[in-house]
């Protein structure tokens, strides 16, 4: 590894070819450039489900850490490690101070790979317009998580009217065990499907892209039953025009599957990992349309993946906006009588 404290972008790049040489590291290895952006708090998390997809797929790594955007003083400090603590990768982990972190991509243009597609994921409550981050708008694809956001439900539909395709969200990721159980209930399935319910928390994400996914691929609006009971999406009911009713719900680790006129059966619905998650997401660097439908038809949105692929970077300024404006005082009256009273 090697550490660089108050550096330079050049330094940087200078530093990762050096590094590199003496490790035997190669480019042509590298299947894409995989920009993380995190806060300082949460670095180890994002390192550690990196190094888990980045044992999966051979990538450049380059996290970003925004810090103290109103400091005086811009400052840079990497440190680079080729082919050691986080994985089989390239890896240069960068701490921005002050403004230069508005600017990030003056410091990670230069370290992208050539020629390999750029994937950038947010560790954290997803922007507003990824617009704003011109990380994002480089990108060929973007991971956001609205899991991480306060209010997760509005995050959600703004990613609806904020999309273009080549995005996609970890909570759409963790129903990937979900929808394949149920599709694969309707390989014995002779009948219209008419009817669903789902039980989970009101404000659970994970519940909305499956309703938003039955209603697209069904042509069904399935009812949303909220509880408080459970942290996380409990069942999902389908029922039929035969007559037939299907359930699945989670215990743990894993799910009863449950159809009317056969034994209940036991199936493995295991919790994964953000690593496993994030691994998946970077399998395909295309557009994934069904995302965009079933994020569509919860948002109450259509075409969405008719939308333009690339977006332009829409410039706002976090510290500027922070602040609120001072109200301007009224002009004084003029005391006394007129100058040529």
């Amino acid at each position: 590894m090697i550490g660089l404290w108050d550096t330079t972008g050049n330094e940087v790049v200078k530093a990762l070819a050096a590094e590199r040489r003496s490790a035997g590291g190669v480019a042509s290895g590298m299947a894409l450039s995989l920009i993380v952006v995190v806060d300082e708090k949460r670095v180890r998390e994002a390192e550690a489900a990196a190094t888990i997809a980045t044992s999966q797929h051979p990538c450049r790594l380059l996290m970003v850490v925004r810090s103290d955007f109103e400091r005086p003083i811009n400052r840079l400090d990497a440190e680079i490690v080729v082919g050691g603590r986080l994985g089989p990768c390239e890896a240069v982990v960068m701490r921005m101070y002050g403004r230069l972190a508005l600017h990030a991509e003056s410091v990670v243009m230069p370290l992208l790979v050539p020629d390999v597609p750029v994937v950038t994921w947010w560790h954290g409550e997803p922007p507003e317009l990824i617009a704003n981050d011109f990380l994002g708008v480089v990108a060929d694809r973007r991971i956001t998580d609205t899991g991480q956001a306060e209010d997760r439900i509005a995050a959600l539909r703004q990613r609806a009217a904020d999309y273009a395709p080549g995005d996609t969200d970890l909570a759409w990721t963790r129903i990937t065990p979900w929808r394949t159980l149920l599709a694969g209930a309707f390989d014995t399935l002779d009948t219209k499907v008419t009817g669903a319910s789902i039980v989970a928390p009101a404000s659970d994400p994970t519940a909305a892209l499956m309703s938003g996914w039955l209603s697209a691929r069904l042509g069904i609006k399935p009812k949303l039953r909220a509880t408080a009971d459970f942290p996380r999406m409990r069942s999902v009911t389908l029922e039929c025009a035969s007559g037939e009713v299907l359930s699945l719900t989670r215990e743990d680790s894993m799910a009863a599957f449950s159809h009317t006129g056969h034994a209940e059966r036991t199936l493995p619905l295991v919790r994964r990992p953000t690593g496993e998650e994030l691994a998946e997401e970077l399998r395909r660097l295309d557009s994934d349309q069904i995302y965009g439908e079933a994020l569509g038809a919860y948002g109450g949105l259509s075409d969405l993946d008719s939308r333009p692929h690339k977006r332009v970077h829409i410039w706002k300024d976090p510290v500027l906006a922070s602040r609120t404006p001072m109200p301007v005082p009224a002009p004084a009256a003029a005391e006394g009588g007129s100058a040529d009273g």
